[in-house]
């Protein structure tokens, strides 16, 4: 069999068969339904013996359009829940938690813009990054403030900043009071240091009894859980950030659009919103196009040890809110994915390029199918109903390798780097709509009947 260089660098994602064995094990030990439950309830007896509140920590960092978002919702989440909220200041994600700054941020900004809506918030479209010596005003406010009054002027320090208004800043700073250059640096060491403790990398972070909750998008959980747990003040009125649903909605395409999605074989995030794709671009009656790439940790962009537990912790909660199987895992990295990518062109001639990688991600993440043997990959291709002689006579297809790189050249001429992804593309090619995430489906899901309402009309 032919084996495909890697892009980007040599991957050292071909572990041994033991190691392979042995991290899956963690993997779905740590992921696992059971497991997350049990964790809770150990905490919340810990918490009950000790008499302690419910202590929420929230990581603040400035220049991060989603903690502008989240700023924007503490008073309502302090209001609403019995809580003891302590926040922290912090600064861009440390080392190599985020090894393409410049583009996450970029991509941040427009993303925060997309669905600031949807929460009844506010982000004003902008490409370009805050003013330099605005930020370290803002830094300077806050740091001066105790958690409450934090609370209190968050969103609006966040409002001055994003909108590159100096004279309100300053007047906020006249209000609220703030801190020197060597103090402000004192806190976000503080904060940097708690969220490294603490086992995370990113601004917008909540974190409560040993779980972290992602900005808007995840607040739902910690929402839930606070309600699980009596602490909300308000029972049965709605969430305050709900998680979006991603309706097919009532009008269908006719040849107009075309989403494109882009996922890799080994992306927990892209397993469980594979299916899902697929059936919305059904329902509505897009064109889909399947752009897999390699992933990122196979094109030599470094990930860490606090990262990827993290990410596939998150998957499991994830899908466990949306109904989608996932957990019983048998890592894919490295050699498995690329063999099944070496067939993708083939199956894409046999119109069965989605069945393949629908069957790869039910093997290898949810049925715990080792697919770096022979027999694992046969179950594979003919889970997909794709013949396995056939199909072993095109195992390496350099084909696959080209297929790959070009698909990754899209999504960086895209602005995104990471899987899975979308975009949304109208009858001329032109771009209506490009994401990052698989909590990002409801968007194009809200943006495929926006366009078709206005083709309407």
């Amino acid at each position: 069999m032919a084996r495909f260089k890697e892009q980007g660098g040599v991957s050292t994602m071909d572990p041994p068969a033991y190691k392979r064995w042995i991290a899956s094990q963690m993997l779905k030990n740590y992921v696992s339904f059971g497991g997350t439950d049990k964790r809770r309830i150990k905490e919340e007896k810990k918490r009950v013996k000790e008499k302690s509140p419910h202590r929420v920590e929230y990581f603040h960092y400035v220049d991060d359009p989603y903690s502008h978002l989240a700023a924007q919702i503490l008073q309502a989440f302090v209001a609403r829940y019995n809580i003891e909220l302590s926040c922290y200041l912090v600064s861009e994600p440390p080392g190599d938690n985020a090894p393409e700054l410049d583009m996450l941020m970029k991509l941040s900004r427009y993303d925060a813009h997309q669905i600031a809506d949807y929460y009844g918030l506010a982000f004003a479209q902008r490409s370009d990054p805050p003013d330099r010596q605005l930020s370290q005003t803002a830094n300077a406010i806050l740091s001066a403030q105790d958690s409450d009054h934090f609370v209190a002027c968050a969103a609006k320090v966040g409002q001055a900043l994003w909108s590159d208004d100096k004279r309100n800043l300053q007047a906020l700073d006249k209000q609220y009071g703030s801190l020197a250059s060597p103090e402000v640096a004192e806190k976000i060491a503080i904060g940097n240091a708690r969220r490294a403790q603490l086992k995370h990398y990113s601004g917008a972070m909540f974190y409560y009894a040993g779980e972290w909750y992602w900005g808007v998008d995840r607040l739902y959980h910690l929402e839930t859980r606070l309600a699980e747990l009596n602490a909300d003040n308000q029972p049965g009125q709605p969430l305050i950030a709900p998680r979006p649903e991603t309706p097919a909605g009532p009008l269908r395409d006719n040849g107009t659009l075309t989403l494109e999605f882009f996922p890799t074989l080994r992306s927990p995030y892209s397993s469980i919103v594979f299916d899902r794709t697929v059936a919305l671009a059904k329902a509505t009656g897009v064109a889909l196009v399947l752009r897999p790439v390699l992933p990122m940790v196979m094109r030599g962009v470094p990930t860490t040890a606090i990262k990827g537990p993290y990410i596939f912790w998150d998957t499991g909660r994830e899908a466990r809110v949306a109904g989608v199987p996932f957990g019983n895992i048998y890592d894919p990295v490295g050699e498995p994915v690329r063999l099944c990518c070496s067939l993708l062109p083939w199956a894409t001639e046999q119109g069965k390029a989605a069945e393949l990688m629908s069957a790869f991600y039910a093997c290898a993440f949810v049925n715990g199918v080792n697919t770096n043997n022979t027999r694992g990959l046969r179950k594979v291709v003919e889970q997909a109903g794709l013949d396995w002689h056939q199909a072993r006579a095109r195992l390496g297809d350099p084909e696959g390798e080209r297929m790959l790189e070009e698909n990754r050249l899209c999504l960086y001429n895209a602005g995104i780097w990471g899987t899975p992804s979308f975009r949304l593309l109208n009858a001329d090619g032109t771009e209506l709509l490009a994401l990052w995430g698989q909590d990002r489906l409801w968007r194009i899901a809200d943006e495929i009947q926006r366009q078709l309402r206005k083709g309407k009309t």
